[in-house]
This record gives structure tokens, C-alpha cells and sequence, in this order.
């Protein structure tokens, strides 16, 4: 039987490589994200039976809504869903950092997606279905200029938490998946646009690659049932742990 699975942030990295993944190995993929133009070709190389693509900001809940009541009949079923959309915006400490970025963060990584969630909470029950969700590794290891990115990401990951404790006994799987170091352009839009500042922190680093992140979402998701991953870290093997920083007078 063809599953369905709801992908968010489907225009660029982890999102776009999963619904590559996924409609490849034959799923029924709903892409959303805010540029139609990069979900089109998705839907050209894969054709509209297999890839729906729908174009709106996540954060925007009556948009969210609408194109959920929009989907084709033979999407509306959805086994899995993949909270994937989500950003980190700026690099500055605390004390000097937009608190416009802060809002959008809380909005995007935080607000959409337990929107979301709540909004197909019945019918992922009813299918017996999967939840990942999009942590970091920002969520366990704190750093310099994280602040608000790596607690919005810490509450992704006790969300999922939760969700599994609620969840129990209904059959939903429940994953937290929190990746470390990955060349997407996830460093472009925090430094708004800084491609050289993108550069400097991959180069020579090996880092890992949208693919190998989308390899693991579906891996999760076609676990047998019976089986759950809780949370799931996963770094480059050149990235690791820094010392604690300590400030001499």
C-alpha cells in the first residue's frame, strides 16, 4: 500500500533531498515551503500523482489550513509527518542580537510546527502513523550566538518527548532527530545572506550533506512498527564537543 508523508521546508536542503528520497522510493509526498518555484520541479520530475506541491508560509495558520483542506483525495491520508521547516537567524550574543530574529525563530522552529502537529494529531492517530521532528544538535550543546536557535530547537526535542509520552498506546512513532554540522543553506539565511561566511564554516570541514540527513528520515519512517527511535544525534565525524569557556580577569 502507498504511504503518504507531509514534508516541510521542501524548497532547500534536508526537506527538498527527503522529498527526492521519498517520492523515489514511491511514497506519496505533500512538499510545502514559501518559493513554489523551487516545489515545481519536484513535482515535474516525479508527476502530480506522486508529489503535491503546496506553496505557503508555515507560519501563517489560516495559509496552513487552507492548503491542508486543499489536498487532492489521494493525499489526504497522511502516515507521516516531517516537521522539517525551521532556521536559525543571526550569530550575535544575546545582548546584541535582533529581536525580530528571535520572534521569527520562535514563530518558525516552535509555533508552526506544534500547530501543525495539533492540526493532523487525529489523523496520524487514526493511521497509526510517524512524527519526526527537526531538532539539532543546538538543542543539547549550547554555543556562543545560539541563544534563542538552540532553545527553540530544545523545545523541539522535549516536544518530542512529550508527544511520545502522550502518544502512548496509540501506535504513532515519535522521533527527534537533532543533526550537527550539514552544508545546506541553513548558514546563508543566518548570516542573511553571507555566502562567504557559509563558506568559512564548511570548508575542509566534511561536513554532513542534505542526502545523508534525508537517508536517515527514511530509515525512521519505514521502520517496522513496533519499533521506535526516540531520539536520533548524528554529527560529521570531524565535529564533536567544544571545552567550556571560562572568562580570566
Amino acid at each position: 500500500m502507498t504511504q503518504t508523508v507531509l514534508i516541510t521546508g521542501a524548497t532547500s536542503g534536508f526537506g527538498a533531498a527527503a522529498v527526492e528520497r521519498f517520492a523515489a522510493a514511491g511514497w506519496r509526498v505533500i512538499a510545502t515551503g514559501r518559493r513554489a518555484e523551487r516545489l515545481q520541479p519536484l513535482v515535474e520530475r516525479f508527476g502530480a500523482d506522486r508529489v503535491h506541491a503546496a506553496a505557503f508560509d508555515i507560519r501563517d495558520e489560516t495559509a496552513l489550513e487552507a492548503a491542508l483542506e486543499a489536498l487532492p483525495e489521494g493525499f489526504r491520508d497522511i502516515d507521516v509527518l516531517i516537521n522539517n521547516a525551521g532556521l536559525a537567524l543571526g550569530t550575535a550574543p544575546a545582548q546584541k542580537a535582533s529581536l525580530q530574529d528571535w520572534r521569527t525563530m520562535i514563530d518558525t522552529n516552535i509555533t508552526a510546527l506544534v500547530t501543525l502537529t495539533h492540526r493532523l494529531l487525529p489523523t496520524l492517530v487514526e493511521r497509526k502513523g510517524v512524527i519526526i521532528n527537526m531538532s539539532s544538535v543546538a538543542a543539547s550543546y549550547p554555543y556562543p550566538g545560539g541563544n534563542t536557535y538552540g532553545g527553540t530547537k530544545a523545545f523541539v526535542k522535549q516536544f518530542s518527548l512529550g508527544l511520545r509520552s502522550d502518544l502512548h498506546g496509540t501506535g504513532v512513532r515519535v522521533t527527534s532527530i537533532e543533526p550537527g554540522m550539514a552544508e545546506t543553506e541553513f548558514t546563508v539565511v543566518r548570516t542573511h545572506g553571507d555566502q562567504a561566511a557559509s563558506d568559512r564554516v564548511y570548508g575542509g570541514a566534511n561536513p554532513m550533506t542534505a542526502e545523508d540527513i534525508a537517508e536517515q528520515l527514511f530509515w525512521i519512517a519505514t521502520l517496522p512498527p513496533h519499533l521506535n527511535i526516540n531520539r536520533l544525534e548524528i554529527m560529521p565525524v570531524t565535529q564533536s564537543f567544544p571545552a567550556f569557556q571560562v572568562h580570566r580577569h
